[in-house]
């Protein structure tokens, strides 16, 4: 893993912070001791995020959803121009 000294990584911070960010940690040192690991924070994804029923009893449904406005939309499909 990479080594930074202290006083190069406050002169470069957020360009440091981005490369760790986009998977490349590092270690700041001062006289040559690591001091630090600065590596990303892992946060969940859209695929673990858990969406699905999340409004469960808040919406209803009418049995018929799938045949509702039918007959205008036939009506619309069979009007002459």
């Amino acid at each position: 893993m990479r080594t930074v000294e202290i006083h190069d990584a406050r002169k470069h911070l957020s360009r440091l912070v981005q490369e760790a960010a986009d998977g490349d940690p590092f270690v700041i040192t001062r006289d040559g001791r690591p001091l630090v690991e600065v590596v990303s924070i892992s946060t969940p994804g859209p695929a673990t995020a858990r969406r699905t029923g999340f409004m469960v009893g808040e919406i209803a449904v009418p049995p018929d959803f799938d045949r509702m406005g039918s007959t205008e939309i036939e009506a619309l499909f069979d009007a002459d121009p």
